[in-house]
């Protein structure tokens, strides 16, 4: 009897021991600014995908980034490339955008199916693996390259899903600003997030839905920034300066 509860309590331990210790947007791995030696800031957009409202694009965003030579890194859900395989071909083919890996299902990156927002996380180390590498081989098969970058759906993450990632070979991307809270603030709050950014900051933005005030707050954000000297970079422009979470 006592030996079988000592057996207990050492499983029991190794079980808590293995359990993750953070769970959120900011845990350990995750890079969410780069040391910028002049006045740049790293611009980001995700497009989730998954309903039709999800899967909207908008055009007039990407016409003045491109109009305007600002350059962005474009985390690109696998749901929003089988909705779009035209614009995607086309944004791909864009040398001003990065493509960067936004997951296969949009899901929070967890080994234990911790969730969010009422989405549940991936449920194992497979399942972390799954969402970060069944997008990337869609994204390299269409584009010839494989994306050095991941931030997954509600950019929530433990730190062992981050570490499967790394031992993946790519980077989870978080963000310094929340620029438009899941395309939900109003351009003037747009605006203010954007033009509240600093030398080093990584910006949150969605592409997906022209109906918000995303698109107007970015124009009026970057008219302020770029007439304080500020420009613009894509993540891989700063790949040797970025700055991970302890």
């Amino acid at each position: 009897m006592i030996k079988w509860l000592m057996i207990f309590s050492i499983a029991t331990f190794s079980l808590y021991a293995d359990e993750p210790k953070q769970w959120g947007e900011n845990v350990s791995g995750v890079v969410t600014t780069f040391s910028a030696p002049k006045k740049e800031i790293a611009l980001t957009f995700d497009a989730c995908g998954g309903s039709v409202k999800s899967s909207g694009y908008d055009a007039e965003l990407i016409k003045f980034l491109s109009e305007n030579r600002i350059p962005a890194t474009l985390f690109i859900n696998s749901r929003w490339i089988h909705s779009n395989p035209e614009i995607f071909a086309s944004l791909a083919a864009n040398p001003l955008f990065e493509i960067a890996n936004h997951g296969t299902a949009h899901r929070p990156l967890s080994v234990n199916g911790k969730s969010i927002y009422n989405i549940p996380g991936t449920a194992s180390a497979e399942e972390v693996e799954r969402e970060i590498n069944t997008n990337a081989e869609l994204i390299e098969k269409i584009t010839g390259k494989r994306p050095k970058f991941f931030r997954s759906g509600t950019a929530y993450y433990d730190e062992q899903a981050v570490a499967i990632a790394h031992k993946n070979g790519v980077e989870i991307a978080g963000f310094s600003v929340l620029g438009d809270a899941g395309a939900t603030f109003s351009a003037p709050k747009v605006a203010q997030q954007l033009e509240s950014a600093h030398s080093g900051d990584v910006v949150i933005f969605h592409m997906n839905h022209p109906e918000s005030g995303t698109r107007e707050g970015i124009i009026e954000g970057i008219a302020k920034l770029k007439a304080q000297g500020y420009g613009f970079v894509r993540l891989s422009d700063v790949k040797q300066h970025l700055n991970r979470l302890p």
